[in-house]
């Protein structure tokens, strides 16, 4: 059975496509295969700024005109920006897909950034900034980044800094797009209940006249990593802190093992080793996660809690003390078979959410070229051994390879 279809248009542009009965609402995006890595160190942040003034003009729609004309009919309409991926997306009813085509369309390609829009939206980002520096549990994460990767691009914050931002012009924002758009690298998905030949009629009309662009500036690997440790005083209550490394990219055959242990270790379930070791058992923690995000050429993965200063370092003992569980002890018969089940049922629930899934088939069909069925995934994680479990504990949870970042209440 088919799940979904493509379609690539002359200038290079590919359409994904699922169609699903059982909803009224479509929901569709334009993926770019462009990121905050793709800056340098004196326009960083300016990807990220430009998923903001995507919205504030275009040679046919001043700003009030693109933010109603979706949410006058009820819809929405959003954007995202990632280390390697920018997302302008909408969610309609069926009956609205054309406007909502037409206008991702308007907004990806024909934005025009005039000048008065630039510095209202300047000082927006500078308040997002600040929002963040006054969310802790934010700010270590994006810390982090610049903890692992240093002064590599995938260690730079996302929405730049104050000097950086507040320097961008019209100009900065045409030149880096001319260096960075590749129509090869970009994805229309779609999610909805209408047929794939409305998906490529709609294309046909609004996609023509795009003209094919050929940027291709490869991106700089990461390849010095060195653990770290690092303190700041803060205006916080509570320690906060971070512990990790680098971790596999995502073509690594590791990657899907990995991400079962991350799970185990850390994910979302109640469950999770680090919940039952720190929350349930002493009550040190409200909260703590374990992530793993790969990217084309390396990944982070990271554990991240807050407690009382004086219980950071038992905290931290406890979570080398799971870590080397991990490294040591196999996973049971049934712990392994429960692991298992955990993870295909999170991964089956995330595919009902059909905003998820249309962002994870343009993701997948730029960063792989291809989109792996729930089917073959799940066949992939019951093929999973105890032994492939231990060996990724053993080559990423060595306790003298990881960096950590604190927070440390003033």
């Amino acid at each position: 059975m088919i799940d979904y279809e493509i379609h690539t248009l002359p200038n290079g542009i590919r359409l994904v496509h699922k169609q699903v009965s059982t909803t009224k609402i479509v929901h569709c995006g334009f993926i770019l295969d462009i990121g905050s890595r793709d800056e340098e160190e004196e326009n960083q942040g300016i990807a990220h700024f430009w998923e903001h003034m995507a919205f504030k003009g275009t040679t046919k729609r001043k700003v009030f005109h693109v933010l109603n004309r979706l949410e006058s009919v009820g819809g929405e309409l959003n954007a995202f920006t990632t280390k390697e991926k920018i997302a302008f997306y909408a969610a309609v009813l069926d009956t609205h897909f054309e406007k909502a085509f037409e206008l991702l369309v308007d907004i990806t390609f024909d934005s025009v950034f005039p000048e008065k829009e630039i510095e209202k939206e300047r000082n927006v980002i500078l308040e997002e900034m600040s929002m963040y520096r006054d969310t802790p549990d934010d700010a270590i994460q994006d810390e982090f980044d610049r903890v692992i990767f240093g002064k590599h691009s995938l260690g730079m914050n996302i929405l730049g800094t104050e000097d950086s931002v507040g320097s961008f012009t019209r100009e900065d924002f045409k030149s880096f797009i001319a260096n960075t758009i590749n129509t090869g690298k970009i994805v229309f998905s779609s999610v909805g209940n209408i047929p794939f030949k409305e998906v490529k009629r709609q294309a046909e009309k609004y996609l023509t006249n795009i003209p094919i662009f050929t940027a291709n500036r490869p991106r700089r690997p990461f390849e010095d990593y060195r653990p770290r440790e690092e303190t700041f005083g803060k205006n916080v209550h509570q320690s906060h802190c971070a512990l990790g490394r680098t971790a596999y990219r995502l073509e690594s055959d590791n990657r899907l093992p990995f991400f079962m242990l991350v799970n185990v270790l850390g994910g979302p379930g109640m469950n999770s080793r680090l919940n039952l070791a720190l929350r349930e058992k002493y009550g040190f923690v409200y909260a703590i996660d374990a992530h793993y995000q790969p990217y084309s050429d390396t990944g982070l993965f990271g554990v991240f809690f807050a407690t009382d200063p004086k219980q950071l370092e038992r905290s931290i003992k406890l979570i080398q003390k799971e870590f080397k569980k991990l490294r040591e002890v196999a996973l049971g018969t049934n712990q392994l078979h429960m692991a298992k089940e955990q993870l295909i049922g999170q991964l089956a629930m995330a595919e009902e959410n059909n905003s998820n899934l249309m962002l994870m088939m343009g993701k997948s069909l730029l960063d792989r070229q291809r989109i792996d069925s729930l089917e073959l995934i799940i066949g992939m994680i019951r093929s999973i051994t105890s032994g492939q479990l231990m060996e990724v504990a053993n080559e990423m949870l060595v306790e003298n390879e990881l960096s950590k970042l604190i927070y440390s209440p003033k």
